[in-house]
């Protein structure tokens, strides 16, 4: 449950931001407590939250960037933990992580891409886990959301931290 807990604090932390509203949160306390309670279905979650209040420096990034790069598949995708398939929505989860730390250079984009176009369905449209299962929502966003941070042709900047397109989260901060 420990995960469903720093996810929340992430979700939590980024509308404040969005809304101007950081400040009626006590980020070190968060930080803190992020940073004690680390969980790996959570990295995402955690890195966004440390991104966001600008402490990415509690986090050893060479320790994690290692462990990230290592969710690598032989086919080019990524997974959430050892020994298990990839899965196009880590596309997001991992590479978002691997950008926040300044080691996305770690891993083979030229694979990865591949991976999640051969996770098209080229005749109805959208992404999917694996190549040949069936498409869904979930995994088509964060299928050109990957494409997104390796900057695929025709696919528009996301933020890594944020998850929304870069020129929204500028648009948002511009009014501050």
């Amino acid at each position: 449950m420990e995960h469903i807990r720093l996810n929340g604090a992430y979700w939590g932390l980024t509308t404040l931001d969005l809304l101007h509203k950081l400040h009626a949160a006590d980020a070190a306390e968060v930080v803190d407590w992020v940073t004690s309670s680390y969980h790996p279905e959570s990295v995402f979650c955690c890195v966004g939250t440390l991104a966001i209040t600008g402490s990415l420096h509690h986090i050893d990034r060479d320790l994690l960037g290692w462990w990230l790069c290592e969710r690598q598949c032989k086919d080019g995708g990524l997974n959430g933990r050892p020994e298990k398939l990839a899965d196009v929505c880590y596309s997001w989860w991992v590479l978002s992580s691997l950008i926040m730390i300044d080691r996305v250079h770690w891993i083979d984009k030229e694979k990865l891409t591949k991976f999640i176009l051969n996770c098209q369905d080229k005749d109805n449209g959208g992404i999917s886990d694996r190549p040949d299962n069936a498409v869904d929502i979930y995994h088509t966003y964060f299928g050109v959301a990957g494409l997104s941070l390796m900057e695929y042709p025709g696919v528009k900047p996301m933020d890594p931290a944020y998850a929304l397109p870069l020129d929204v989260v500028n648009r948002i901060f511009m009014r501050k």
